[in-house]
């Protein structure tokens, strides 16, 4: 398992677009992928749970993959995090 703690720096957070960009690239991978916010874990893979996690901008989540590509997933999970708008 590996793990990244990353702020959100969209000024709007995670709302539904970066939400659904993110949770579709997640899909694409074996590991599974959970975002762990105000004590609370939310499965990446599900647009739901990442929406109802209610993150806005400045809140540092902390993305956690296990699986056999998990590496990869959490390269790619930090890269949507830190640059989508």
């Amino acid at each position: 398992m590996v793990s990244q703690k990353v702020t959100v720096t969209n000024p709007e957070g995670l709302h539904m677009r970066p939400a659904g960009e993110f949770t579709k690239a997640m899909s694409a991978f074996q590991a599974s992928v959970n975002i762990k916010f105000g004590g609370k874990d939310f499965n990446g893979k599900s647009i739901m749970n990442v929406l109802a996690a209610g993150i806005k901008c400045g809140s540092e989540i902390e993305i956690e993959c296990d699986g056999s590509d998990e590496q990869d997933a959490l390269k790619k999970a930090v890269e949507i995090v830190q640059t989508a708008e």
